[in-house]
């Protein structure tokens, strides 16, 4: 029991930390960009249109039909919404860094900040890279395919990431890892669930913005978390009783 609540502790340790950090990033980095995207999910189709003219008339149906009835509760922005952005990255980075540690763990653990910067490195791979080759990630006001499916692919795809690169990186001889590149291909090779039509109001600039924005802040999130583990491992597997060279 001891060892799992040393794992709960350095996970949720590391999490805190760098979710605070995470928090800052995305101040400057991505809630700017969502409050631009909001006011075309709020705008009408004719205000929208005017503003951009460039885009056809049938994504503003698009729009419509995904438009979220004024009845619906909305953080109020500035301290409310930063808070509760907070709490979720709270929330998700103690469940990432738990299945880092468990991970790591399991592997034989991470004795220096090199080694968490790697296994940063593919928790990146597994969880945003390779998941957003298909599903990039969405402004409101975009159009999507149906929620059940996407989070099948989604589950799909980080389940093969991470048998893949173990596969890759743990397997002995060309035939595993040959089949480690094969098991990273078969979602992509399938496909991502895909809305009947991408037209939308949103800016495709406005969009490629945020995907970037999106995909730099988790490529420092996931390193950082690696590095936050491997610092706060010693003071956690020390309890445990020298020397041991994993939590479990």
């Amino acid at each position: 029991m001891s060892a799992l609540r040393n794992m709960l502790l350095l996970a949720a340790a590391s999490g805190i930390l760098v979710a605070i950090a995470m928090t800052i990033l995305q101040f400057f980095a991505t809630v700017p960009l969502i409050l631009q995207a909001e006011t075309y999910e709020t705008a009408t189709p004719a205000v929208a249109a005017e503003a951009d003219h460039h885009h056809h008339d049938h994504a503003a149906a698009a729009v419509e039909e995904h438009h979220h009835g004024g009845d619906e509760w909305q953080p109020a922005d500035g301290f409310q919404r930063m808070g509760l952005t907070a709490v979720a990255n709270v929330v998700t980075a103690i469940g990432f860094g738990l299945l880092l540690v468990a991970a790591s763990e399991f592997a034989g653990g991470i004795r220096s900040w090199r080694e968490g910067f790697l296994w940063g490195l593919a928790g990146f791979a597994v969880f945003t890279l390779a998941p957003g080759l298909g599903l990039p990630p969405e402004l409101p006001g975009m159009p999507a395919a149906e929620l059940t499916p996407r989070q099948i692919w989604w589950v799909g795809t980080v389940a093969a990431t991470a048998g893949g690169l173990a596969l890759i990186v743990w397997g002995r001889g060309p035939g595993l890892a040959f089949l480690g590149l094969a098991v990273l291909v078969v979602p992509h090779l399938i496909g991502a669930p895909q809305p009947a039509s991408h037209e939308s109001l949103v800016p495709e600039d406005l969009h490629h913005r945020f995907v970037v924005a999106v995909t730099v802040t988790n490529l420092v999130f996931w390193p950082l978390l690696g590095y936050a583990v491997a610092v706060l491992r010693p003071r956690f597997a020390a309890e445990l009783g020298a020397p041991q060279p994993r939590l479990a």
